[in-house]
């Protein structure tokens, strides 16, 4: 299994431009680059993704709050003299900081944040070409741009920053536990691109989720997690996975063993049905999820589990609910449910206070408006 992608894009970063002097003053990484007129920075519906990115999205001030008081407490306690330059945080919030001045380009700046080659690849062979009237989306992939419509590629580009992180910076630093959810997250995204037709909310949660338990799996495999954090995080996940009822898909990988050999297969398992899940999707498999998931009070109510992994559990589960109700077309089905549905999130805010009772009573009459029966 290779490494999280924060670390492969450092890693890329060195190899790509290590093989090409001059690759600075040549092509550079910057967004700049990208952002004129003629290009990405127009005013037209299909020339304004810089526009969008910089005016609109948060990853373009990704770096902007590693000068924030609350980074400057974080900073203090982890004993990091300068958060805007120290690797554990820049890895995330200054991807480019990864590459020296030379590496990156004249007038390049780790402070653009995750800008374009965070998300779309190291520019090479695609950069001179893809505006070629003559080029589709094959043709631009074909030379090096990474494949964001694919789930499975876009899931692997954005999970690494949101989903695992280094436990220290949470026990010591108080930075905010990390939750991923490709659907949820993809679409709070300031749009600088066209979604693809087929695209599906329910889908996209499913490969989402499947991503986030090899990620989860891998960091507690090579000791980059809290155990007492991240393997409730791991079984909730599998829980979730394996409740929805699309096990034609693939086997839902058993989490039971914290071992290195079970972490392993727990690793290739999950990616193998993420793999599958972005390849084989169904139209009926959303609303099939939704009423398997939605049936699940028996599972608060059984003894013998953990408080902890209930409330992660009943976390895990609100979010794939929220997620799969807004990707159901019936608007009436949506609207019936949308109050209950927001009991059960107030029912998850405090996991200390976590109630399964009362969790599973909420499910019961979430799942009466949902109309979706016993």
């Amino acid at each position: 299994m290779r490494p999280t992608l924060k670390v492969a894009l450092l890693a890329l970063l060195g190899s790509w431009v290590g093989g090409r002097p001059g690759f600075g003053g040549e092509i550079g990484m910057g967004a700049n680059q990208c952002s004129s007129s003629g290009c990405h920075g127009g005013a037209g519906e299909h020339s304004r993704q810089f526009v969008v990115w910089s005016q609109s999205d948060v990853h373009s001030r990704t770096f902007a709050t590693l000068a924030s008081a609350r980074a400057a407490r974080m900073a203090e306690a982890l004993m990091i003299r300068d958060p805007a330059s120290s690797p554990r945080c820049t890895v995330c919030h200054a991807p480019l900081a990864g590459a020296g001045p030379a590496e990156r380009g004249t007038g390049v700046e780790p402070s653009e944040g995750v800008s374009c080659v965070s998300c779309h690849d190291l520019p090479g062979a695609w950069l001179r070409s893809h505006t070629r009237p003559d080029w589709g989306h094959a043709e631009r992939v074909a030379a090096g741009m990474r494949d964001l419509r694919d789930l499975y590629t876009r899931a692997n580009t954005c999970v690494a920053c949101h989903q695992n992180i280094e436990p220290a910076l949470v026990a010591v630093g108080r930075h905010p536990a990390l939750i991923f959810e490709l659907d949820g997250q993809s679409k709070d995204e300031p749009k600088h691109w066209s979604e693809r037709p087929q695209y599906a909310g329910a889908q996209a949660w499913f490969v989402g989720q499947a991503v986030a338990m090899r990620e989860t799996s891998w960091a507690l495999l090579n000791g980059g997690a809290d155990p007492a954090r991240s393997l409730p995080v791991m079984h909730s996940l599998a829980w979730v996975l394996a409740r929805s009822g699309l096990g034609s898909l693939g086997p839902v990988p058993d989490p039971a063993e914290a071992s290195p050999a079970g972490l392993a297969t727990t690793v290739e398992k999950a990616d193998m049905l993420a793999k599958r899940a972005a390849q084989n999707w169904e139209p009926r498999f959303g609303m099939t999820a939704l009423g398997r998931l939605a049936a699940t009070q028996e599972d608060f109510l059984a003894p013998g589990i953990a408080a902890k992994e209930q409330a992660c559990r009943a976390e895990r589960l609100v979010i794939a609910l929220d997620r799969l109700v807004s990707s159901i077309p019936d608007a009436g089905r949506r609207l019936s449910a949308s109050s209950s549905l927001d009991r059960l999130f107030v029912l998850v805010q405090s996991q200390q206070d976590f109630s399964p009772t009362l969790f599973a009573h909420g499910l019961v009459d979430f799942r009466d408006c949902l109309g979706t029966g016993p």
